[in-house]
């Protein structure tokens, strides 16, 4: 298999649709060429711990609420034609993902870093929950099978905050400037939610390499 390393925050929407894009190219074939490993990187690393209000968020990011519509337009577009239902009225809260990411990395050691990659981003952009909650990062480890009280208790102390915020530095000075990233192979980046089509020519290519 093919390292494929992808920088990525649960709560920006390009990154939803480069996920379901990626997938639906990768459900074309019958051969899985990748081995995915999910990377944090956090839009905003300064948002206070309980997050803020996402309207005063979006506002105060895009000038107001006329540029809050007209920057999330694409988003809603594009989503929908990648057939994705973004929940947009039921998010109240902008979190701040330090502990999403630290749960991700936790979920990778138990093989389970896709499964809750996704469970976070349906929390989020579907139920509207506040993924910056601990015990709603708990109750969603559990779903796809994560030990509820151990993560919970995890959750609770500062173990692998620094290392998290260290990784999320590195990806900067390494020239990451937003998500999703994706690093194919270790040479490869492709920075952006790409289309459906050039994961199917990339997927391609790699096994015609493969054959050769």
């Amino acid at each position: 298999m093919v390292k494929l390393d992808i920088l990525s925050d649960p709560i920006c929407p390009w990154c939803y649709i480069g996920k379901a894009r990626l997938m639906t190219a990768l459900a074309e074939f019958e051969e899985f060429p990748f081995a995915i490993e999910w990377h944090p990187f956090q839009l905003n690393p300064d948002m206070p711990q309980n997050g803020m209000d996402r309207r005063a968020y979006l506002e105060g990011k895009f000038g107001g609420k006329e540029g809050a519509i007209r920057a999330y337009a694409p988003i809603v577009q594009e989503s929908e034609s990648s057939g994705l239902k973004i929940n947009f009225e039921g998010i109240k809260r902008t979190p701040n993902t330090i502990n999403a990411h630290r749960l991700i990395h936790w979920a990778g050691l138990e093989a389970l870093q896709d499964d809750m990659v996704e469970a976070l981003f349906q929390a989020y952009f579907v139920n509207g929950q506040d993924i910056g909650d601990k015990q709603v990062l708990a109750e969603l480890a559990q779903t796809v099978g994560l030990d509820q009280a151990v993560i919970a208790r995890a959750l609770e102390s500062d173990a692998d905050i620094e290392m998290i915020k260290d990784r999320d530095a590195h990806s900067r000075k390494m020239g990451v400037t937003g998500v999703p990233t994706f690093v194919v192979a270790q040479q490869h980046v492709l920075s952006g939610a790409q289309p459906v089509e050039l994961w199917r020519k990339v997927i391609t290519e790699l096994f015609e390499a493969d054959d050769a």
